[in-house]
C-alpha cells in the first residue's frame, strides 16, 4: 500500500467529506463529523493492505456516504437533533449533495464559515486549515510555528464561537457578502504568505500551504457569487509569487535573494496566469491592497536581470498602497528601494518611521536593512554590528545562515 497516495487523498478529500457532512448534520456536530471522516480514512489505510481499489477516489465518496448512516444512528441514538432521513427521496437528496458541484458549494460554505469574522484572526487560520484543508493539528502547528496545544485550544474556541454565536453555514448574501469575502481573503493570504515565507524555524518555504491557499482562492472564485475584483488580484499576486519558489532556494536549501535568482527558473506558465488574471482585477477602478502587492510582485518578473529593475514603478506602487494600507512592512519596503535607487538618506530617514518590535518576528529584517545601509555608507563597524542584532532576533535556519554568511562577506571587506 501507497501510504503517500492515502496521504494525497486525504488532504484533498477531507475538506470535501467534512463540508458535505456538516451540510447534512449541521455545525453543532463538527466534531462528531470530523472523527467520522478520520475513521473513513483509517479504514482505507486498513482494507487497501492488500488491494488499493481501481478508482480510490470513489471507493471514499462511497465510504463517505455510509458514514451518514453511521453518523446518523450515533446521533439518533444520543438523541440529538437530526435531519429526519433514512431512506426514499430524503438517500436521494442525500446523494445529490455528493454530486462535484455540490460539493464545492459545501466547501465554500464552509471556508466562509471558518473565516467568519467573529472568530479571531488566529482563530479562522486554523479552523480553515483544519476543516477545509485537512490540516492535522501537528501540521497545523509546525506549519504556524505555534505548540500544538496552542493549536488544539483555538479549533475548540473557533468551535464554541461558531456555536454559540450560532454562524450559519452558509454562503453570505447582499452587504454581508463584502465584509466575509474580506475576512476569506485575509485568510488565504495569511496562509499563503506562511509558505511563501514560513515563520518556521526549519523551513523557509512550505509549498503545501501556498498550494493549500491557492486552491482555496480558485474555489471562491470559481463562484459567481463569491469571485471578485480584490479575489482576482489576490489570486494572482500568489501565482506571481509562486512562480519564484524554485528560485529562492539552493539545493541544500541556503537562501537566494532576489538580486542573484536564476531567473531562468521562474515558472512562466504562472505568470502569464498571474497576468491573465490580473485583466480581470482592474476591471473596475477600485483597487485594494491586493491590487498593489500584485502590480509590485509583477514589476519584479518583468525584469529580465535584477539591474534592470523599475525601482521608481515599484515606489509608486508602494506608496500608493501604503496610503490605503499603512504598516511597517510597506515602510520598510520603501526604504529598500529608495536605497536601491541611490537615495540613501531618504531611506534612512524612513526606516526611523519604523518601531522594529513592530516588525514581530520579522524585525531582524530591520537591522539587516540598516547594515546594508552602514555598508553603502562605508561604515564597517556599524554595517557588522547592524548584522549581529539581526542574527539574535532571526529564528528561521535558513536566514540565519544566510545573514552569517553576509556578516562573514562585511568582515572581508
Amino acid at each position: 500500500m501507497d501510504n503517500k497516495l492515502i496521504d494525497h487523498l486525504f488532504r484533498h478529500h477531507y475538506g470535501k467529506m467534512v463540508s458535505v457532512l456538516t451540510r447534512i448534520f449541521g455545525l453543532s456536530n463538527l466534531e462528531i463529523i470530523e472523527d467520522a471522516v478520520q475513521d473513513t480514512f483509517i479504514k482505507a489505510t486498513t482494507s487497501w493492505k492488500q488491494n488499493i481499489p481501481e478508482h480510490p477516489e470513489a471507493w471514499l465518496t462511497t465510504a463517505a456516504k455510509n458514514r451518514v448512516l453511521d453518523i446518523f444512528r450515533k446521533l439518533k441514538a444520543e438523541k440529538r437533533r437530526v435531519p429526519q432521513f433514512v431512506s426514499g427521496m430524503d438517500a436521494i437528496a442525500i446523494n445529490d449533495l455528493f454530486l462535484d458541484t455540490e460539493i464545492e458549494d459545501s466547501q465554500l460554505r464552509m471556508i466562509f464559515t471558518a473565516c467568519h469574522p467573529l472568530l479571531s484572526p488566529t482563530d479562522r487560520i486554523a479552523s480553515a486549515l483544519k476543516s477545509v484543508s485537512g490540516f492535522s493539528s501537528k501540521e497545523i502547528s509546525s506549519s504556524l510555528l505555534t505548540k500544538e496545544d496552542t493549536i488544539n485550544k483555538r479549533l475548540v474556541r473557533a468551535r464554541k464561537t461558531i456555536r454559540d454565536k450560532e454562524i450559519p453555514f452558509s454562503i453570505p448574501t447582499g452587504n454581508a457578502l463584502v465584509e466575509r469575502l474580506n475576512s476569506v481573503h485575509e485568510v488565504l493570504y495569511l496562509i499563503f504568505n506562511e509558505g511563501f515565507h514560513s515563520n518556521n524555524t526549519e523551513f523557509l518555504i512550505r509549498k503545501e500551504l501556498c498550494a493549500e491557499a491557492m486552491r482555496l482562492i480558485q474555489m471562491v472564485l470559481n463562484n459567481k457569487i463569491t469571485r471578485s475584483p480584490d479575489g482576482y488580484a489576490l489570486f494572482a499576486l500568489m501565482c506571481f509569487h509562486a512562480a519564484r519558489l524554485d528560485s529562492k532556494l539552493t539545493e541544500d536549501g541556503d537562501i537566494i535573494d532576489l538580486k542573484h535568482q536564476d531567473r531562468s527558473q521562474w515558472h512562466f506558465p504562472l505568470i502569464r496566469l498571474g497576468n491573465d488574471v490580473m485583466i480581470k482585477a482592474v476591471e473596475n477602478d477600485e483597487y485594494s491592497a491586493y491590487h498593489y502587492e500584485a502590480a509590485i510582485a509583477a514589476e519584479h518578473l518583468r525584469a529580465r536581470k535584477f539591474e534592470s529593475t523599475d525601482w521608481v514603478k515599484i515606489l509608486m506602487w508602494l506608496e500608493k498602497l501604503y496610503e490605503i494600507s499603512p504598516s511597517p512592512f510597506t515602510s520598510l519596503n520603501i526604504a529598500v528601494v529608495l536605497l536601491q535607487m541611490g537615495s540613501l538618506e531618504k531611506a534612512y530617514d524612513r526606516l526611523l518611521t519604523i518601531e522594529p518590535a513592530h516588525l514581530e518576528q520579522r524585525s531582524y529584517l530591520y537591522y539587516g536593512f540598516l547594515s546594508e545601509y552602514y555598508l553603502l555608507k562605508e561604515e564597517k563597524d556599524k554595517a557588522i554590528s547592524s548584522i549581529s542584532l539581526a542574527l539574535t532576533t532571526v529564528a528561521n535556519e535558513a536566514e540565519k545562515r544566510y545573514l552569517l554568511n553576509k556578516k562573514k562577506y562585511i568582515q572581508t571587506q
